[in-house]
């Protein structure tokens, strides 16, 4: 995080740096020969916003080594209005270690949200829900919604399931009618002001770290 009176700035291929140098410096010392580390990165620096442990690696090696360790839960959330909400989602998905976060409806989506962390984080599109019902058949999934809408289950309640899909809707309209019908089990969170909904990419958040909770190993958290 920024300190204060720190200016955050995005540059070209180093991915999200700040307005002072953060990171490390060129690789001190005999040059490793492992392939996982990048040339570049061992001999300018590395100031991408990735954990220390990936210091100096290739962008494939980081995906590769995740991919080993990715929980048992997918994200989705469906586009129906170029939701802004989805860069924020799958910078989450990354941080909770999804295995995959998928894209209902419209293909573009405004990645600023997601801090670069689409680079490293698998992101599947779907043309519709039914394309999203297939594939979590084939995979075998459980598909929980999540809305609040009358007889949804209190979040705070239940235990997600372990193999399972976490579908998000729009911002302010929630899941479309064909998703709602579709779902396994539709959780709630529960909300004690005046608003009527909570920000997607917020209770995005809230849902997978209730997975986490339920399911994670934090031994291997950073």
């Amino acid at each position: 995080m920024a300190q204060p009176g720190q200016s955050a700035r995005v540059t070209g291929p180093t991915e999200w740096v700040f307005g002072d140098p953060v990171g490390v410096g060129p690789w001190d010392g005999p040059l490793p020969d492992d392939p996982k580390y990048d040339p570049d990165l061992l001999a300018d620096g590395d100031k991408r916003n990735v954990v220390d442990a990936y210091r100096y690696w290739r962008r494939e090696a980081v995906i590769a080594d995740l991919d080993t360790r990715r929980h048992d839960f997918h994200v989705a959330i469906e586009n129906l209005q170029h939701d802004h909400n989805i860069g924020t989602v799958v910078r989450t998905a990354n941080a909770f270690l999804a295995k995959a976060v998928h894209i209902v409806g419209r293909r573009r989506w405004n990645r600023r949200g997601a801090m670069v962390t689409d680079r490293y984080q698998h992101v599947v599109h779907h043309p519709d829900v039914g394309s999203l019902l297939e594939f979590t058949r084939a995979e075998e999934l459980a598909l929980v919604g999540v809305d609040n809408t009358p007889g949804a289950q209190r979040l705070e309640t239940v235990k997600l399931p372990r193999h399972c899909v976490l579908l998000f809707g729009q911002e302010g309209p929630g899941l479309s009618e064909q998703a709602r019908e579709a779902a396994t089990m539709t959780v709630s969170i529960a909300q004690f002001g005046s608003t009527r909904s909570i920000n997607a990419g917020v209770a995005a958040g809230v849902v997978m770290h209730s997975w986490i909770r339920d399911h994670a190993n934090l031994d291997s958290a950073w």
